[in-house]
């Protein structure tokens, strides 16, 4: 195959949509944000993207049929608004993939007619958040009041080290092509999924986008996680192990 293939499944005229990127990355909170979206709202796939920058390996399906892995875009109608919702499993494997991706992933997005983008993130704080908070990075300053309008803080310095793979990339080559581009990045520990950090993100998002949308699903997610952490913080606060304890038992 090319090193990049793109499949037409499906070209719906779409009014004024927007770009959502939400691919994975620091506690899946972008992939678990888009994924929401998919999951609230009548989707449409209309385009699969293969490359070999992804893993070489294919998904299986319950019915045990193999699909090579690649990104989606769906569109998707969100209260009167139009999104292109972008989402897969992977991001690309070496620094020129992740630009010639990124720049394909935009070229589809512009071919349905966006012209604005919203990259959908995580930043690590290296320990478990309490109150969750979204900070924010534009590709033009005149996105801030926007955005700080809807809660989404920016920081000086922060994300430290800058936005990296496709989620920097929307704003730094998107920027370059003209798309209003933003990137919404929710706090989490970094060490686990974080569907708490997802809804926060998307709560910024609907707000800016003027839609609504249920949150059960990320709720019954957050629930299970709480339940990890607890069991993690007794294990950090329990008794150290004995030798016993550590015995290999084979």
């Amino acid at each position: 195959m090319e090193d990049i293939e793109i499949d037409e499944v499906a070209t719906p005229a779409l009014e004024d949509p927007v770009l959502i990127e939400g691919l994975p990355g620091v506690g899946h909170v972008g992939k678990l944000a888009a994924e929401h979206l998919l999951e609230e709202f009548d989707s449409e796939l209309v385009r699969r993207v293969y490359t070999t920058e992804f893993p070489p390996q294919v998904s299986v399906d319950d019915e045990g049929v193999a699909e090579l892995t690649c990104a989606e875009f769906h569109a998707v109608e969100a209260g009167g608004q139009d999104l292109l919702v972008l989402t897969g499993d992977h991001q690309a494997g070496t620094n020129a993939g992740h630009y010639r991706l990124t720049t394909t992933f935009l070229d589809v997005a512009a071919s349905f007619g966006a012209d604005r983008a919203f990259a959908l993130g995580g930043v690590p704080t290296g320990e478990l958040v309490e109150e969750y908070t979204v900070l924010g990075a534009v590709s033009e300053s005149g996105m801030v009041d926007e955005l700080e309008a809807v809660g989404v803080e920016f920081r000086p310095d922060e994300p430290a080290g800058g936005i990296v793979g496709v989620s920097g990339l929307v704003l730094g080559l998107g920027g370059r092509r003209g798309f209003e581009s933003a990137c919404l990045m929710g706090e989490t520990s970094g060490y686990l999924v974080d569907p708490k950090s997802a809804r926060t993100v998307l709560e910024a998002l609907s707000e800016l986008l003027g839609f609504e949308v249920g949150y059960d699903s990320l709720e019954d997610r957050a629930e299970e996680m709480e339940e990890v952490i607890g069991k993690i913080q007794e294990m950090q606060e329990g008794p150290a192990p004995t030798d016993d304890d550590l015995r290999y038992i084979g």
